[in-house]
């Protein structure tokens, strides 16, 4: 009695792609098998070794118009058995119709919605004058650097002649769909502090520990008033103000000792609002600030701060509000709060937007137990199978003469 659809997304579930060892040859094979059975190209671009791209090919009517990409990763992150109720890639469905296993949000259900509606449209006999690609890519849970981040440089992602894309989003808790247009700059720091050492029974001057304490207390400052700005402004949401948290400290050797060198690390998140270059000068004052022997080093530092349009009168913005208008849903335009492969494809100037349709769902990604109900997994391929017509229709561009 179940609905294929979800027997399907289930199966896709059970597939092991946690890192750190992800069975991405096991998801691949899935994914090409599915692909085939729905009649459509396949292509398979390994990006550095062990680490392949699978290319899902709808050709349009007419392929010199620019296609629509839907993107979606196949790496889940790591769980913690013991808080989950059910084994977390058993894909377990509860009375409720609850399906719970680790990628039940993020993203294998965006990746066979895509998939699925996909076959209804085929079914239905449709084409479209735009070509629809679908990539299945590996690595976004660690940052995508052996995934899209290399794979747009290349040029079998030139030949997809992109116009458009679709990327993933977040659930939505609520009756409204989170619809992302842009993303947060991840800078990952390590701040370094040089100080005099000497015996732990001894008030010795100018130690790097004291240095450490400045840099924290001017961080964490910073911190504490961008989470006050959030909290007392109804109208901001997570996107739209920089987070900031002390994720690693490193230092000494013993009791005893009072060490020469100490490190912290942090993880900035930075919207697109921001200056970044403001931002680095004021990240040099802190350290400046703690004293001398006081450095910093960037561990990621993205730059670009790309974001779709999302006026009615960009027709691929056009196209894709218009079907949530007439479907009655509910948009809540926002900032990505975290990273998404999305940032790869703007970067390279594709609009993309982030979009998991998801809402009335509590925001599980990374977290224990997290599930998707099969009732709003099935919905979410309706949104599509009205989504993608529109998309692939969109009239010839100027540019496309």
């Amino acid at each position: 009695s179940e609905d294929p659809s979800v027997t399907l997304f289930r199966e896709y579930l059970r597939i092991d792609t946690v890192h750190p060892k992800p069975d991405y040859d096991a998801a691949v094979r899935f994914l090409e098998r599915v692909g085939t059975d729905l009649g459509l190209a396949c292509q398979k671009v390994e990006v550095c070794q062990g680490r392949v791209v699978l290319i899902l090919t709808w050709q349009g009517t007419n392929p010199r118009l620019r296609s629509v990409l839907l993107n979606s990763h196949t790496d889940v992150v790591p769980v913690f058995e013991e808080h989950w109720t059910y084994p977390p890639f058993e894909a377990v469905k509860d009375s409720q119709g609850n399906i719970y296993a680790r990628g039940a949000q993020d993203m294998k259900c965006v990746s066979i919605q895509y998939l699925e509606a996909i076959r209804r449209l085929k079914a239905e006999g449709k084409c479209f004058a735009r070509t629809i690609h679908l990539t299945f890519v590996p690595d976004e849970e660690v940052g995508g650097h052996k995934g899209m981040e290399m794979f747009v440089q290349r040029p079998e992602f030139r030949a997809l002649n992109v116009g458009f894309a679709l990327d993933e989003g977040l659930a939505s808790p609520s009756d409204t769909f989170s619809v992302f247009y842009g993303e947060k700059s991840p800078w990952w720091i390590k701040v370094k502090c040089m100080g005099s050492p000497g015996h732990g029974s001894r008030f010795i001057s100018n130690t790097a520990a004291e240095k450490m304490h400045k840099v924290i207390n001017s961080f964490l400052a910073f911190r504490e008033s961008e989470k006050q700005r959030l909290k007392s402004d109804s109208s901001l949401t997570l996107g739209d103000v920089t987070s900031l948290n002390l994720t690693m400290l490193e230092g000494g050797v013993s009791f005893n000792v009072v060490p020469s060198e100490m490190a912290a690390s942090f993880d900035i998140r930075i919207p697109p609002t921001v200056d970044l270059k403001a931002f680095e000068e004021q990240v040099a004052a802190w350290c400046q600030g703690a004293g001398d022997g006081v450095t910093y080093e960037f561990h990621q530092k993205c730059m670009d701060q790309h974001v779709t349009s999302t006026e009615e009168s960009d027709p691929w913005w056009k196209a894709f509000s218009g079907v949530c208008r007439d479907m009655k849903l509910q948009l809540k335009l926002e900032i990505f709060p975290a990273a998404t492969d999305s940032r790869y494809i703007r970067a390279v100037r594709h609009p993309a937007i982030g979009f998991s349709p998801m809402n009335r769902t509590p925001v599980l990604l990374h977290d224990h137990n997290e599930f998707l109900n099969e009732q709003v997994f099935l919905r979410g391929i309706d949104i599509y199978t009205r989504l993608l017509p529109a998309l692939a229709s969109v009239p010839p561009l100027p540019a496309e003469g």
